[in-house]
This record gives C-alpha cells, structure tokens and sequence, in this order.
C-alpha cells in the first residue's frame, strides 16, 4: 500500500481550510485517512500551519510520499529537515544532541522571521491606518474652511442688501 501525505480540503467555499494526512494513495481526496498530522489554513496572512512533525517524520521513514503542496508545508514547520537530520543520525554522521541542536537553531531561526513578517504587517497597516486619519483630517478642514467662506459671504450679500436696502429708503424719504 503506498501511503501519501496529502491535504484534505474542510471549510466552506471561498474560505477553505485543510488537514494534512496520511492517506492511502488509492482514498478519495477527501476519503478515508490514515492519521491526521496537521492543518493549514491559508486564509490568514501569515497562513497558519500546525503540525506534527514527529508524526510527518514517522511517516517519511516509512515510506510516504508527499504531494507538492504538502512538502512545502512539511519543508515551511521543518519536517524534512528533520528527517533529512535523522537520516543522518542513522548513518552515524552526526550524533542525536548535534541533530537537535541543529534543529532547534533553524526553529528559532523560523519563528525570528515569522514574527518579523507579523510585526512588519501590523506595523504597515498601523501606518496606513494613521495616513487615512490625516488625509480624513485635511478633507473635513477643508470642508469647515469652505463652510465659513461660504457663511462669509451669505453674511456680506445679506449686510449688503440691507444696506441697499436702507439707502433706497433714505432716498425715497
């Protein structure tokens, strides 16, 4: 039985949320799995990907191979080079501490960028957000300006007819 670490899409359309699995090559796409390893869901920016890497890890030394979105997600949370570090544990290259060390370094190293995209994002949209403030500030002083240009002027034609006004009635009296 060849066995394939695959997605299986849930959610609603438009708005679709997956599980990564380990499935018989053979199961529907939705069908019948044999384990659950994670999920992934791309309608968040950064998309949100939980896995279990001990488990992918597990299944890629047995044998599974996964489709190419999977084995992005397994290469973006580190699972491939887990398996690739564990290869080399077995072959006796490197010793277990040194192959979690090495792993360990590359998480942090992950979890550094994610947080800078998340802060670079939320910093952007806090910069947008506060140049919207600014242009909303401009537009409605200029409409208070105007406003008051144009009560100036209703004031002045109203003082000048009343003047006119008072000066036809001077000269007829």
């Amino acid at each position: 039985m060849s066995v394939k670490i695959r997605l299986q899409r849930h959610g609603k359309k438009g708005k679709p949320f997956y599980w990564v699995v380990a499935a018989d090559a053979r199961a529907k796409r939705d069908g019948k799995y044999l384990e659950k390893i994670g999920t992934y869901n791309p309608n968040t920016n950064p998309a949100t990907v939980e896995l279990d890497v001990d488990s992918a890890v597990k299944w890629l030394f047995n044998g599974a191979q996964p489709t190419d979105t999977a084995r992005n997600l397994l290469s973006y949370k580190g699972a491939l080079l887990k398996h690739h570090l564990q290869g080399g544990v077995n072959k006796g290259a490197l010793t277990q501490e040194q192959a979690d060390a090495k792993f360990a370094a590359w998480l942090e190293e992950k979890s550094n960028k994610i947080n800078a995209k998340k802060e670079g994002l939320t910093s952007s949209k806090a910069v947008e957000k506060a140049q919207k403030i600014a242009a909303e500030k401009e537009v409605n002083a200029k409409r208070a300006a105007s406003q008051v240009v144009k009560a100036t002027e209703e004031t002045t034609v109203e003082e000048t007819e009343v003047a006119t006004e008072e000066s036809n009635e001077e000269t007829q009296a």
